[in-house]
């Protein structure tokens, strides 16, 4: 059953790389997926593009866990030197766009989820969402399905992880900065002007250093990634407006960092979302000690999931490689799909 599974779930894959689905217009990949669990006698549900079901046998008594992962991609970058949007496998290798990010965690979740939708007797109820707009952390994604599913125990998150354990994920924290002063001709002596406030403030931020290490997810990070300020090479702008991307690790709150920030700069500070907190799962938990079981690594990722969005203990797990997430010519390789749904039905037999 598990190869006819793994043989399944490539075929699935390879329809979802050849059907368009960017953040937000995920639709047609929504009815792709409905139709293959309705083809494996799996009832579902549907909110917006965001596709949901829970095993036969669900009972209400006991705990649950979550498989979700998501079916919506990035936009293609430029150096593509394939169609993105057109799956072709060769040697071995499945490439097109969202196919390791996160295309091949999907159908390796769907798949064992089948495997164990009839059967009975579990310890835990199992749910599976195929979410949307994971990608630009949309409000038409996880965060609105919360409320309609049952209590989640804990989740696991499919990401490319190469299969190893990422037991947390830094949060993430958005700023927009701007430094104001006073306009005028460059000609003229003056004091403080709006960019060298700002430079003061980069300074800043490029040298602060939070006091907190996690054992898992080392240093909070801040890099400026953006600047922007002056009109023409006379004038002395009125404002200088800066990006900060903030990696916060699982020792701060997004909103404790915040305030930090606050206290230690002298420019106008906005942050864009509060809602992208690190998170985490304790090393002793019974699904983290079963893969360290199965001879699995546990680690610490930097990348942000759906995982931020959860207020319960995940676990971050999946075929195909983080390093191959966005990149041109993207790819998984055929066997990381059959041995993703082979270790992730071992993984749930540990517990169930």
């Amino acid at each position: 059953m598990k190869n006819e599974l793994g043989k399944q779930a490539v075929a699935l894959l390879i329809d979802l790389i050849n059907t368009p689905s960017l953040s937000g217009e995920e639709d047609k990949t929504g009815s792709i997926i409905e139709m293959f669990l309705e083809k494996n006698g799996v009832s579902f549900k549907r909110k917006d593009n965001n596709i949901w079901s829970q095993n036969e046998n669900f009972d209400p008594s006991k705990p649950t866990i979550l498989l979700n992962s998501h079916h919506d991609t990035v936009k293609p970058n430029k150096g593509y030197t394939r169609d993105p949007f057109k799956a072709s496998l060769e040697d071995g290798k499945l490439f097109g766009l969202g196919s390791n990010d996160a295309g091949g965690c999907l159908v390796s979740l769907i798949s064992s989820f089948i495997y164990f939708y009839q059967k009975k007797d579990l310890k835990y109820n199992l749910v599976l969402l195929a979410s949307a707009e994971e990608e630009n952390s949309g409000k038409n994604g996880i965060r609105s399905m919360i409320p309609l599913l049952p209590e989640i125990d804990f989740a696991i998150v499919g990401e490319p992880t190469l299969m190893d354990l990422a037991i947390a994920e830094k949060g993430l924290l958005v700023l927009d900065c701007y430094a104001h002063g006073e306009a005028g001709h460059a000609a003229h002596v003056r004091g403080d002007h709006a960019i060298n406030k700002a430079m003061r403030a980069i300074n800043c931020f490029e040298t602060y250093s939070f006091s907190k290490i996690s054992e898992t997810l080392n240093d909070t990070k801040m890099t400026v990634t953006q600047i922007n300020a002056g009109s023409q090479h006379n004038v002395v702008p009125a404002t200088c407006h800066f990006v900060v991307d903030i990696r916060v690790n699982d020792h701060y709150s997004n909103q404790e960092v915040l305030n930090i920030v606050k206290d230690h700069v002298s420019v106008e500070v906005k942050e864009r979302s509060l809602n992208l907190n690190s998170s985490a799962i304790p090393k002793d938990h019974e699904i983290v000690k079963a893969g360290i079981k199965l001879g699995r690594k546990i680690y610490g990722s930097p990348t942000l999931s759906d995982q931020a969005n959860l207020n319960c203990p995940s676990l971050k797990l999946g075929p195909g490689d983080s390093l191959r997430s966005h990149m041109a010519d993207e790819f998984i390789y055929e066997e990381e799909i059959h041995q993703g749904i082979e270790l992730y039905i071992k993984l749930l037999e540990e517990i169930l």
